[in-house]
Protein backbone atom coordinates (compact mmCIF):
# COMPACT_ATOMS: atom_id res chain seq x y z
CA UNK A 1 0.00 0.00 0.00
CA UNK A 2 1.39 3.82 -0.70
CA UNK A 3 0.88 5.28 2.09
CA UNK A 4 1.15 8.98 0.66
CA UNK A 5 -1.95 8.65 -1.17
CA UNK A 6 -5.12 10.11 -0.16
CA UNK A 7 -8.23 7.74 0.73
CA UNK A 8 -10.16 8.10 -2.16
CA UNK A 9 -14.40 8.20 -1.10
CA UNK A 10 -15.57 5.70 -2.79
CA UNK A 11 -18.90 7.11 -3.24
CA UNK A 12 -16.65 9.03 -5.82
CA UNK A 13 -16.06 6.38 -8.29
CA UNK A 14 -18.38 5.47 -10.77
CA UNK A 15 -17.45 1.90 -12.42
CA UNK A 16 -15.45 -1.11 -11.76
CA UNK A 17 -12.71 -0.14 -13.89
CA UNK A 18 -11.72 2.58 -11.99
CA UNK A 19 -12.21 0.97 -8.61
CA UNK A 20 -9.88 -1.99 -10.16
CA UNK A 21 -7.81 0.88 -10.84
CA UNK A 22 -7.64 2.32 -7.32
CA UNK A 23 -7.20 -1.25 -5.81
CA UNK A 24 -4.10 -1.61 -8.19
CA UNK A 25 -2.98 1.99 -6.92
CA UNK A 26 -3.55 0.33 -3.33
CA UNK A 27 -1.20 -2.85 -4.00
CA UNK A 28 -4.58 -4.93 -3.55
CA UNK A 29 -5.83 -7.43 -5.71
CA UNK A 30 -9.53 -8.02 -5.18
CA UNK A 31 -11.77 -9.38 -7.77
CA UNK A 32 -14.99 -7.78 -8.94
CA UNK A 33 -17.02 -9.15 -11.81
CA UNK A 34 -18.31 -6.16 -13.92
CA UNK A 35 -21.97 -7.78 -14.38
CA UNK A 36 -23.90 -9.35 -11.92
CA UNK A 37 -25.62 -12.28 -12.98
CA UNK A 38 -29.38 -12.32 -11.83
CA UNK A 39 -32.44 -14.71 -11.86
CA UNK A 40 -31.59 -18.48 -12.33
CA UNK A 41 -27.99 -17.63 -13.35
CA UNK A 42 -27.60 -15.95 -9.95
CA UNK A 43 -24.07 -16.91 -8.24
CA UNK A 44 -25.47 -15.07 -4.99
CA UNK A 45 -29.24 -16.70 -5.66
CA UNK A 46 -27.65 -20.25 -5.65
CA UNK A 47 -27.85 -22.98 -2.43
CA UNK A 48 -25.64 -24.10 -0.83
CA UNK A 49 -25.44 -27.43 0.48
CA UNK A 50 -22.84 -29.35 3.52
CA UNK A 51 -23.18 -31.72 6.18
CA UNK A 52 -26.53 -31.71 6.32
CA UNK A 53 -27.20 -28.11 6.01
CA UNK A 54 -29.05 -26.28 3.09
CA UNK A 55 -28.79 -22.75 2.68
CA UNK A 56 -30.89 -21.49 0.01
CA UNK A 57 -28.71 -18.25 -0.70
CA UNK A 58 -25.39 -16.62 -0.18
CA UNK A 59 -26.61 -13.79 0.99
CA UNK A 60 -25.81 -13.73 5.43
CA UNK A 61 -27.02 -11.34 8.15
CA UNK A 62 -24.34 -10.91 10.87
CA UNK A 63 -25.19 -10.89 14.29
CA UNK A 64 -24.91 -7.04 15.89
CA UNK A 65 -25.76 -5.73 19.31
CA UNK A 66 -28.33 -3.11 19.00
CA UNK A 67 -28.64 -1.44 22.23
CA UNK A 68 -31.95 -1.15 22.26
CA UNK A 69 -33.58 -4.37 24.62
CA UNK A 70 -35.56 -3.15 27.64
CA UNK A 71 -33.64 -3.27 31.12
CA UNK A 72 -34.40 -6.58 31.52
CA UNK A 73 -33.18 -7.76 28.54
CA UNK A 74 -36.86 -8.40 26.86
CA UNK A 75 -36.60 -7.20 23.17
CA UNK A 76 -38.22 -3.92 22.59
CA UNK A 77 -40.18 -2.59 19.22
CA UNK A 78 -37.30 -1.54 17.66
CA UNK A 79 -35.00 -4.77 17.92
CA UNK A 80 -38.50 -6.23 16.12
CA UNK A 81 -38.25 -3.96 13.94
CA UNK A 82 -34.39 -4.84 12.60
CA UNK A 83 -35.41 -8.51 12.65
CA UNK A 84 -38.63 -8.13 10.20
CA UNK A 85 -35.52 -6.01 8.37
CA UNK A 86 -33.55 -9.04 8.20
CA UNK A 87 -36.19 -10.45 6.85
CA UNK A 88 -36.54 -8.21 4.23
CA UNK A 89 -32.77 -8.42 3.04
CA UNK A 90 -34.33 -11.60 0.97
CA UNK A 91 -30.56 -13.88 3.10
CA UNK A 92 -31.25 -17.27 3.33
CA UNK A 93 -29.02 -17.33 6.73
CA UNK A 94 -29.59 -15.19 9.82
CA UNK A 95 -26.30 -15.95 11.35
CA UNK A 96 -27.62 -14.58 14.82
CA UNK A 97 -28.97 -11.16 14.12
CA UNK A 98 -28.49 -10.50 17.56
CA UNK A 99 -25.74 -10.82 20.24
CA UNK A 100 -27.97 -12.27 22.98
CA UNK A 101 -26.45 -12.47 26.31
CA UNK A 102 -26.80 -16.10 28.09
CA UNK A 103 -27.15 -13.75 31.53
CA UNK A 104 -27.33 -10.86 33.01
CA UNK A 105 -23.94 -10.10 34.18
CA UNK A 106 -22.51 -11.24 30.92
CA UNK A 107 -24.31 -8.22 28.62
CA UNK A 108 -22.27 -5.62 27.35
CA UNK A 109 -24.55 -2.90 27.80
CA UNK A 110 -27.57 -2.41 29.91
CA UNK A 111 -29.96 -2.78 26.62
CA UNK A 112 -28.87 -5.87 25.60
CA UNK A 113 -31.10 -8.82 24.62
CA UNK A 114 -30.97 -11.42 27.22
CA UNK A 115 -31.88 -15.30 26.84
CA UNK A 116 -33.73 -16.19 30.29
CA UNK A 117 -37.46 -17.22 31.18
CA UNK A 118 -38.65 -14.00 31.39
CA UNK A 119 -37.55 -13.22 27.74
CA UNK A 120 -39.23 -15.85 25.77
CA UNK A 121 -42.09 -14.27 24.50
CA UNK A 122 -39.87 -11.21 23.08
CA UNK A 123 -37.53 -13.69 21.71
CA UNK A 124 -40.36 -15.90 19.84
CA UNK A 125 -41.95 -12.35 19.01
CA UNK A 126 -38.57 -11.42 17.09
CA UNK A 127 -38.50 -14.52 15.41
CA UNK A 128 -41.73 -14.35 14.01
CA UNK A 129 -41.72 -11.11 12.84
CA UNK A 130 -38.52 -11.96 10.73
CA UNK A 131 -39.94 -15.32 9.42
CA UNK A 132 -42.98 -13.42 8.25
CA UNK A 133 -41.18 -10.74 6.06
CA UNK A 134 -38.93 -13.53 4.74
CA UNK A 135 -41.85 -14.91 3.31
CA UNK A 136 -43.33 -11.83 2.10
CA UNK A 137 -40.33 -11.15 -0.16
CA UNK A 138 -38.85 -14.12 -0.87
CA UNK A 139 -42.28 -16.33 -1.68
CA UNK A 140 -41.34 -19.12 1.42
CA UNK A 141 -38.50 -20.04 4.15
CA UNK A 142 -37.21 -22.76 2.30
CA UNK A 143 -33.34 -22.84 2.53
CA UNK A 144 -33.94 -20.30 5.44
CA UNK A 145 -31.36 -21.18 8.23
CA UNK A 146 -31.84 -18.52 11.37
CA UNK A 147 -29.83 -18.61 14.46
CA UNK A 148 -28.89 -17.20 17.57
CA UNK A 149 -25.75 -15.65 18.69
CA UNK A 150 -25.22 -16.54 22.27
CA UNK A 151 -22.35 -14.71 24.44
CA UNK A 152 -20.94 -13.34 27.54
CA UNK A 153 -18.96 -10.11 26.88
CA UNK A 154 -16.17 -10.98 29.49
CA UNK A 155 -13.88 -8.20 29.73
CA UNK A 156 -16.45 -5.86 28.24
CA UNK A 157 -19.47 -6.35 30.22
CA UNK A 158 -21.23 -3.39 31.30
CA UNK A 159 -24.63 -4.96 32.14
CA UNK A 160 -26.06 -2.20 34.64
CA UNK A 161 -24.95 1.07 33.76
CA UNK A 162 -23.59 2.53 30.24
CA UNK A 163 -20.96 4.28 32.18
CA UNK A 164 -19.88 1.28 34.56
CA UNK A 165 -17.88 -1.08 33.17
CA UNK A 166 -18.22 -4.34 35.07
CA UNK A 167 -15.32 -6.49 33.47
CA UNK A 168 -14.61 -10.11 34.03
CA UNK A 169 -11.45 -11.35 32.92
CA UNK A 170 -9.19 -14.38 31.98
CA UNK A 171 -5.98 -13.26 32.42
CA UNK A 172 -4.33 -9.94 33.36
CA UNK A 173 -3.55 -8.00 30.13
CA UNK A 174 -0.36 -5.41 29.89
CA UNK A 175 -2.40 -2.53 27.78
CA UNK A 176 -6.10 -3.27 28.25
CA UNK A 177 -5.92 -3.58 32.10
CA UNK A 178 -4.86 -0.44 31.95
CA UNK A 179 -7.40 1.11 29.37
CA UNK A 180 -9.88 -0.27 31.85
CA UNK A 181 -8.22 1.09 35.13
CA UNK A 182 -8.12 -2.45 36.57
CA UNK A 183 -6.30 -2.36 39.88
CA UNK A 184 -3.60 -4.85 40.51
CA UNK A 185 -5.18 -6.95 42.48
CA UNK A 186 -8.52 -7.08 40.24
CA UNK A 187 -9.82 -10.21 39.91
CA UNK A 188 -9.74 -13.01 37.16
CA UNK A 189 -12.53 -15.78 36.86
CA UNK A 190 -12.07 -18.92 38.55
CA UNK A 191 -12.63 -21.44 37.09
CA UNK A 192 -15.49 -22.27 39.19
CA UNK A 193 -17.01 -18.92 37.92
CA UNK A 194 -16.41 -20.13 34.14
CA UNK A 195 -17.96 -23.08 34.64
CA UNK A 196 -21.15 -21.61 36.09
CA UNK A 197 -20.79 -19.37 32.86
CA UNK A 198 -20.74 -22.91 30.44
CA UNK A 199 -23.80 -23.89 32.34
CA UNK A 200 -25.89 -20.69 30.80
CA UNK A 201 -24.82 -21.54 27.53
CA UNK A 202 -26.47 -24.69 27.73
CA UNK A 203 -29.16 -23.69 29.22
CA UNK A 204 -29.71 -21.06 26.86
CA UNK A 205 -28.57 -23.23 23.74
CA UNK A 206 -32.27 -25.17 24.94
CA UNK A 207 -34.21 -22.13 25.57
CA UNK A 208 -32.82 -20.87 21.02
CA UNK A 209 -33.97 -25.17 20.50
CA UNK A 210 -37.53 -24.42 22.14
CA UNK A 211 -38.17 -21.11 20.28
CA UNK A 212 -37.54 -22.79 17.10
CA UNK A 213 -33.95 -21.16 15.96
CA UNK A 214 -31.90 -23.63 14.11
CA UNK A 215 -28.62 -23.16 15.77
CA UNK A 216 -26.73 -21.29 17.91
CA UNK A 217 -23.66 -19.18 17.49
CA UNK A 218 -20.66 -20.20 20.45
CA UNK A 219 -19.39 -16.41 20.17
CA UNK A 220 -15.34 -16.60 20.14
CA UNK A 221 -14.72 -13.29 18.40
CA UNK A 222 -13.98 -9.50 19.34
CA UNK A 223 -12.89 -9.44 22.21
CA UNK A 224 -15.40 -10.83 24.20
CA UNK A 225 -15.34 -13.83 26.68
CA UNK A 226 -14.88 -17.01 24.26
CA UNK A 227 -12.02 -14.89 22.20
CA UNK A 228 -10.34 -14.18 25.60
CA UNK A 229 -10.57 -18.08 26.18
CA UNK A 230 -8.15 -18.39 22.95
CA UNK A 231 -5.44 -15.83 24.01
CA UNK A 232 -5.28 -16.91 27.33
CA UNK A 233 -1.68 -18.12 27.31
CA UNK A 234 -0.73 -16.77 30.43
CA UNK A 235 -3.78 -18.10 32.26
CA UNK A 236 -2.75 -20.64 34.79
CA UNK A 237 -4.91 -23.90 35.18
CA UNK A 238 -7.25 -26.04 33.17
CA UNK A 239 -8.58 -23.22 30.63
CA UNK A 240 -5.33 -21.53 30.20
CA UNK A 241 -1.73 -22.15 28.45
CA UNK A 242 -1.95 -24.76 25.81
CA UNK A 243 -4.13 -24.76 22.71
CA UNK A 244 -6.25 -27.83 24.46
CA UNK A 245 -7.15 -25.93 27.35
CA UNK A 246 -7.38 -22.62 26.06
CA UNK A 247 -9.98 -24.69 23.57
CA UNK A 248 -11.76 -26.32 26.56
CA UNK A 249 -14.20 -23.55 27.54
CA UNK A 250 -15.51 -24.28 23.41
CA UNK A 251 -15.52 -27.91 23.71
CA UNK A 252 -17.38 -27.87 27.63
CA UNK A 253 -20.01 -25.75 25.60
CA UNK A 254 -20.97 -28.31 22.80
CA UNK A 255 -20.70 -31.05 24.65
CA UNK A 256 -23.24 -29.47 26.85
CA UNK A 257 -25.21 -28.31 24.36
CA UNK A 258 -25.35 -31.90 22.45
CA UNK A 259 -26.53 -32.90 26.01
CA UNK A 260 -29.45 -30.65 26.71
CA UNK A 261 -30.80 -29.65 23.33
CA UNK A 262 -29.94 -32.35 20.65
CA UNK A 263 -30.48 -31.85 17.02
CA UNK A 264 -29.45 -28.19 17.69
CA UNK A 265 -26.97 -27.10 15.22
CA UNK A 266 -23.83 -25.13 16.33
CA UNK A 267 -21.67 -22.68 14.75
CA UNK A 268 -18.63 -20.40 15.69
CA UNK A 269 -18.41 -16.89 14.67
CA UNK A 270 -14.31 -16.76 15.17
CA UNK A 271 -11.60 -13.75 14.68
CA UNK A 272 -9.75 -15.17 12.75
CA UNK A 273 -6.63 -12.69 13.89
CA UNK A 274 -5.96 -10.33 15.81
CA UNK A 275 -3.73 -7.14 16.35
CA UNK A 276 -2.39 -5.27 19.00
CA UNK A 277 -4.19 -2.40 20.77
CA UNK A 278 -4.48 0.97 18.80
CA UNK A 279 -4.88 4.19 19.88
CA UNK A 280 -5.15 8.13 18.19
CA UNK A 281 -1.75 9.48 17.51
CA UNK A 282 -1.39 12.26 20.03
CA UNK A 283 0.45 14.30 17.81
CA UNK A 284 -2.07 14.47 15.26
CA UNK A 285 -5.28 14.82 17.38
CA UNK A 286 -6.39 18.33 17.63
CA UNK A 287 -9.57 20.66 17.39
CA UNK A 288 -11.60 17.56 19.38
CA UNK A 289 -10.61 15.55 16.08
CA UNK A 290 -8.57 12.61 16.73
CA UNK A 291 -5.26 11.55 14.40
CA UNK A 292 -4.87 8.11 12.74
CA UNK A 293 -4.54 5.48 14.86
CA UNK A 294 -1.44 4.01 15.86
CA UNK A 295 -0.54 1.02 17.93
CA UNK A 296 0.34 0.70 21.39
CA UNK A 297 3.83 1.19 22.38
CA UNK A 298 4.89 -3.15 22.61
CA UNK A 299 8.52 -2.81 25.00
CA UNK A 300 9.09 -5.39 26.54
CA UNK A 301 6.13 -7.65 25.21
CA UNK A 302 7.80 -9.65 22.84
CA UNK A 303 7.38 -12.44 22.35
CA UNK A 304 3.29 -11.62 22.69
CA UNK A 305 1.60 -13.54 24.82
CA UNK A 306 -2.03 -11.72 24.77
CA UNK A 307 -3.28 -12.49 21.29
CA UNK A 308 -4.57 -15.40 18.67
CA UNK A 309 -3.94 -15.64 14.92
CA UNK A 310 -1.29 -12.62 15.42
CA UNK A 311 3.00 -13.30 15.35
CA UNK A 312 4.33 -13.44 18.74
CA UNK A 313 7.40 -11.74 17.26
CA UNK A 314 5.33 -8.82 15.42
CA UNK A 315 1.97 -9.02 16.48
CA UNK A 316 0.92 -6.51 14.42
CA UNK A 317 0.62 -9.18 11.48
CA UNK A 318 -1.03 -11.99 11.72
CA UNK A 319 -0.40 -15.40 11.82
CA UNK A 320 -3.36 -18.21 10.79
CA UNK A 321 -1.70 -21.38 12.15
CA UNK A 322 -3.32 -21.79 15.37
CA UNK A 323 -6.59 -20.24 13.25
CA UNK A 324 -6.29 -23.75 11.28
CA UNK A 325 -6.00 -25.63 13.92
CA UNK A 326 -9.03 -23.99 15.79
CA UNK A 327 -11.05 -24.65 12.28
CA UNK A 328 -9.70 -28.52 12.54
CA UNK A 329 -10.85 -28.88 15.76
CA UNK A 330 -14.36 -27.30 14.73
CA UNK A 331 -14.47 -30.11 12.11
CA UNK A 332 -14.02 -32.72 14.52
CA UNK A 333 -15.99 -31.68 17.05
CA UNK A 334 -18.90 -32.11 13.95
CA UNK A 335 -19.18 -28.36 13.64
CA UNK A 336 -19.60 -26.96 9.74
CA UNK A 337 -21.36 -23.20 10.00
CA UNK A 338 -18.46 -20.71 10.51
CA UNK A 339 -18.01 -16.85 10.40
CA UNK A 340 -15.04 -15.28 10.14
CA UNK A 341 -14.17 -11.86 11.21
CA UNK A 342 -11.19 -9.90 12.50
CA UNK A 343 -9.93 -7.96 15.61
CA UNK A 344 -11.88 -6.11 18.10
CA UNK A 345 -14.42 -3.00 17.75
CA UNK A 346 -12.73 -2.21 21.05
CA UNK A 347 -8.81 -1.84 20.67
CA UNK A 348 -8.48 -2.17 17.05
CA UNK A 349 -11.98 -1.08 15.24
CA UNK A 350 -10.25 -0.52 12.32
CA UNK A 351 -9.21 -4.09 11.69
CA UNK A 352 -12.05 -5.80 12.63
CA UNK A 353 -14.44 -2.91 10.97
CA UNK A 354 -13.28 -1.13 8.09
CA UNK A 355 -14.48 2.80 7.69
CA UNK A 356 -13.61 5.92 6.78
CA UNK A 357 -15.11 7.22 9.28
CA UNK A 358 -14.51 6.94 13.32
CA UNK A 359 -16.90 6.31 15.90
CA UNK A 360 -16.40 8.19 18.89
CA UNK A 361 -14.38 6.39 20.68
CA UNK A 362 -11.89 5.45 17.62
CA UNK A 363 -9.03 6.91 15.60
CA UNK A 364 -8.79 8.03 11.92
CA UNK A 365 -8.08 5.57 9.66
CA UNK A 366 -4.64 4.21 9.58
CA UNK A 367 -4.34 2.75 6.11
CA UNK A 368 -6.95 3.18 3.64
CA UNK A 369 -9.85 0.98 4.83
CA UNK A 370 -10.09 -1.10 1.49
CA UNK A 371 -7.03 -2.45 3.16
CA UNK A 372 -8.60 -3.79 5.91
CA UNK A 373 -11.54 -5.61 3.61
CA UNK A 374 -8.52 -6.92 1.80
CA UNK A 375 -6.75 -8.17 4.91
CA UNK A 376 -9.81 -10.01 5.82
CA UNK A 377 -10.82 -11.33 2.36
CA UNK A 378 -7.72 -12.64 1.59
CA UNK A 379 -7.36 -14.44 5.42
CA UNK A 380 -11.28 -15.91 4.54
CA UNK A 381 -9.62 -17.16 1.42
CA UNK A 382 -6.80 -18.75 3.07
CA UNK A 383 -8.95 -20.63 5.39
CA UNK A 384 -11.69 -21.71 2.78
CA UNK A 385 -8.56 -23.40 0.77
CA UNK A 386 -7.78 -25.17 3.74
CA UNK A 387 -11.29 -26.32 5.19
CA UNK A 388 -13.37 -27.18 1.53
CA UNK A 389 -15.83 -29.38 3.99
CA UNK A 390 -17.33 -25.89 5.89
CA UNK A 391 -19.56 -23.56 5.26
CA UNK A 392 -17.37 -20.31 5.43
CA UNK A 393 -19.27 -17.23 5.97
CA UNK A 394 -17.11 -13.77 5.17
CA UNK A 395 -16.81 -10.65 6.58
CA UNK A 396 -15.59 -6.85 6.12
CA UNK A 397 -17.76 -6.28 2.99
CA UNK A 398 -19.75 -3.19 3.45
CA UNK A 399 -16.84 -0.65 3.08
CA UNK A 400 -16.89 -1.85 -0.53
CA UNK A 401 -20.19 0.18 -1.02
CA UNK A 402 -21.62 1.01 -4.75
CA UNK A 403 -19.24 -2.35 -5.59
CA UNK A 404 -20.34 -4.68 -2.74
CA UNK A 405 -22.18 -6.63 -5.28
CA UNK A 406 -19.75 -6.63 -7.62
CA UNK A 407 -17.09 -8.28 -5.30
CA UNK A 408 -19.44 -10.28 -3.37
CA UNK A 409 -20.58 -12.19 -6.67
CA UNK A 410 -16.69 -12.35 -7.61
CA UNK A 411 -16.01 -14.49 -3.97
CA UNK A 412 -18.62 -16.80 -3.86
CA UNK A 413 -18.31 -17.19 -7.99
CA UNK A 414 -14.52 -17.81 -7.39
CA UNK A 415 -14.43 -19.92 -4.25
CA UNK A 416 -12.91 -17.45 -1.67
CA UNK A 417 -15.78 -18.27 0.65
CA UNK A 418 -19.57 -19.93 0.76
CA UNK A 419 -21.73 -17.10 2.09
CA UNK A 420 -21.60 -12.84 1.93
CA UNK A 421 -22.29 -11.84 5.58
CA UNK A 422 -23.76 -8.17 6.17
CA UNK A 423 -23.43 -6.24 9.23
CA UNK A 424 -23.69 -2.45 8.89
CA UNK A 425 -24.98 -2.81 5.36
CA UNK A 426 -28.31 -4.41 6.57
CA UNK A 427 -28.73 -1.16 8.84
CA UNK A 428 -29.30 1.21 6.02
CA UNK A 429 -30.29 -1.24 2.57
CA UNK A 430 -31.07 -4.79 3.69
CA UNK A 431 -31.99 -5.59 0.15
CA UNK A 432 -29.01 -4.33 -1.82
CA UNK A 433 -27.57 -7.82 -2.70
CA UNK A 434 -31.14 -9.08 -3.18
CA UNK A 435 -31.31 -5.98 -5.69
CA UNK A 436 -28.51 -6.51 -7.47
CA UNK A 437 -28.88 -10.42 -7.79
CA UNK A 438 -32.71 -9.97 -9.11
CA UNK A 439 -31.61 -7.20 -11.83
CA UNK A 440 -33.38 -5.04 -9.04
CA UNK A 441 -32.17 -0.56 -9.43
CA UNK A 442 -29.86 -0.85 -6.93
CA UNK A 443 -30.66 2.48 -4.61
CA UNK A 444 -27.66 4.05 -4.12
CA UNK A 445 -28.94 6.62 -1.57
CA UNK A 446 -29.22 4.14 1.16
CA UNK A 447 -25.42 2.38 0.30
CA UNK A 448 -23.78 2.45 3.85
CA UNK A 449 -20.98 4.96 3.90
CA UNK A 450 -19.34 3.96 6.86
CA UNK A 451 -20.37 7.19 9.03
CA UNK A 452 -20.04 4.77 12.12
CA UNK A 453 -23.03 6.34 13.65
CA UNK A 454 -24.65 2.85 14.21
CA UNK A 455 -21.35 2.46 16.87
CA UNK A 456 -21.15 6.18 17.75
CA UNK A 457 -25.14 5.98 19.09
CA UNK A 458 -24.45 2.93 21.49
CA UNK A 459 -21.32 4.33 22.66
CA UNK A 460 -22.77 7.23 24.17
CA UNK A 461 -26.00 4.77 25.67
CA UNK A 462 -28.43 5.29 22.18
CA UNK A 463 -29.55 3.02 20.26
CA UNK A 464 -27.83 1.26 17.43
CA UNK A 465 -29.02 2.19 13.78
CA UNK A 466 -28.32 3.70 10.55
CA UNK A 467 -29.41 7.68 12.01
CA UNK A 468 -28.18 9.25 8.32
CA UNK A 469 -29.67 7.11 6.04
CA UNK A 470 -32.65 5.09 7.63
CA UNK A 471 -35.19 7.23 7.50
CA UNK A 472 -37.32 5.88 10.83
CA UNK A 473 -34.49 7.56 13.04
CA UNK A 474 -35.02 11.10 10.97
CA UNK A 475 -37.81 12.44 13.58
CA UNK A 476 -36.93 10.31 16.30
CA UNK A 477 -34.76 11.76 19.83
CA UNK A 478 -32.10 9.87 19.48
CA UNK A 479 -31.00 11.25 16.29
CA UNK A 480 -31.04 15.00 17.90
CA UNK A 481 -29.12 13.37 21.00
CA UNK A 482 -26.38 11.82 18.51
CA UNK A 483 -25.97 14.79 16.36
CA UNK A 484 -25.75 17.06 19.66
CA UNK A 485 -22.57 14.39 21.15
CA UNK A 486 -20.88 14.79 17.55
CA UNK A 487 -21.06 19.21 18.10
CA UNK A 488 -23.77 18.77 15.06
CA UNK A 489 -26.95 20.03 13.77
CA UNK A 490 -30.26 18.13 13.22
CA UNK A 491 -30.88 19.02 9.38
Amino acid sequence: MSTSLPILRLGTVKTVERFQEHLQALGLSLPADANIETGVQSWLLSAVERGGIKIGNRIAVNPMEGWDGSPDGTPTHSTVRRWQRFGQSGAKLIWGGEAVAVSHAGRANPNQVVIAPHTRAGLARMLSALLDEHRIVMGSDDGLVVGLQLTHSGRYCRPNTHGKPEPKILYRHPILDRRLKLADDYPVLTDGEIEAIIEDFHRAAKVAQELGFDFVDVKHCHGYLGHEFLSAHTRAGKYGGSFENRTRFLREVVAGIRSTAPGLKIGVRLSAFDSVPFHPDPSQSSGGKTGPGIPESLEGLIPYRWGFGVDAQNPKQYDLTETVQFLTLLQELGIRLVNLTAGSPYYNPHVQRPALYPPSDGYQPPEDPLVGVARQLHATRKLKREFPELIIIGTAYSYLQDFLPNVAQAVVREGWVDLVGLGRMVLSYPAVLLDAARGDAIQHKLICRTFSDCTTAPRNGLVSGCYPLDPFYKERPERVELLRVKGEHPG
